[in-house]
């Protein structure tokens, strides 16, 4: 039997949803819930499309819901409301704010016994995992995390909420003599700053003020405030023409030391290469709805991450194949 799945938002991230269950023959889509006109949408493969004020009556006909809202003011109030209706998934991403929006789902699905599995994605999530493992492997240890060069959905999002602001594109890029010193075994205390700059193409209305505009985004906190940040400002035309594509990556290092002194170094490393960041993404939300449609049938409510998933809920294939195939 098929799981059933809702997608809630249908930008980048929900359409990438969509595709991603045509590949999982275990699932199946039952529409977009949008907060547009539904006669104004049209889906990629031609699935339902309804208004959100529509998705409390369809709780019997969905058996996971993944909400592909921004982090910075869609999903701390979507999540936990859906939760009281659904299982849900969502890629909430920023990193400062995840345990306080995990107390507020995991309040409001345990109300509700329903799974909430949130920040999926592939960081927070993939690259989570990576950072767990190794420093379990590797206690002795220190972890890297670097991103880029790429396109920040979250980021972007959040810039595109600023007042005045008709479109953006955030670019977050490694700073190369950090990552090369790392890559070769070296453990330097490097600050923020130090490893990240941030770059921002931003379309601004022409009544706007641009000046306002560029000091609401150099700092704000939590995206933008702790890093050298530059912000361009381009004509919708240039946007179209240089911007269009949505890629991504990044990779998570760890030096790590054993033997009796410390004497023997290993690095451990993880890394992606994504031509689409929201259609990644969305392919690891999908594999969650999976996981959090098991988990509540086995009673297992309240809100989950990454880390407390066992990966085999992940995968369609039985149990059997992944110990031939896999281990």
């Amino acid at each position: 039997m098929s799981i059933r799945i809702g997608i809630y938002g249908y930008g980048n991230l929900g359409k990438g949803v969509e595709l991603a269950i045509k590949q999982n023959p275990d699932m199946a889509a039952v529409g977009v819930f949008t907060r547009r006109p539904p006669e104004a949408v049209k889906t990629l493969t031609g699935i339902p499309v309804y208004s959100v004020s529509d998705a409390e009556k369809m709780k019997n006909e969905i058996d996971v819901m993944i909400i592909c809202g921004g982090s910075a003011t869609d999903l701390p109030t979507q999540t936990p409301t859906l939760a009281e209706l659904f299982n849900v998934v969502d890629s909430f991403d920023t990193h400062a704010k995840i345990p306080q929006h995990a107390a507020n789902v995991q309040a409001a699905a345990e109300r509700a016994k329903t799974t909430a599995i949130i920040s999926a994605g592939w960081d927070p999530g993939m690259f989570s995992l990576t950072r767990l493992y190794s420093s379990a492997v590797l206690p002795d240890g220190k972890d890297y995390t670097f991103w880029g060069k790429g396109v920040s959905q979250g980021h972007s999002d959040a810039v595109r909420r600023i007042d005045g602001v008709l479109d953006a594109r955030q670019y977050t890029v490694p700073i190369e003599s950090a990552v090369n010193a790392v890559r070769a075994g070296q453990t330097p205390d490097l600050s923020t700053s130090e490893k990240h700059e941030r770059v921002c193409f931003v379309v601004a209305d022409e009544s706007a003020d641009k000046a306002r505009i560029e000091r609401e985004i150099k700092t704000m906190p939590n995206y933008f405030a702790d890093y050298k940040t530059t912000v361009h400002f381009i004509s919708a035309e240039e946007m179209a023409r240089e911007h269009k594509g949505l890629p991504h990556g990044g990779e998570v290092l760890r030096i790590g030391k054993t033997g009796v002194n410390g004497e023997h170094t290993h690095v451990v490393g993880y890394s992606l290469k994504l031509d689409s960041n929201p259609e990644f993404t969305a392919s690891v939300l999908v594999a969650c709805a999976r996981a959090a449609a098991r988990l509540n049938q086995e009673g297992v409510y309240g809100c989950k991450t990454l880390f407390d998933i066992p990966p085999i809920y992940l995968s369609a294939q039985n149990r059997e194949d992944l110990l031939g195939k896999l281990l």
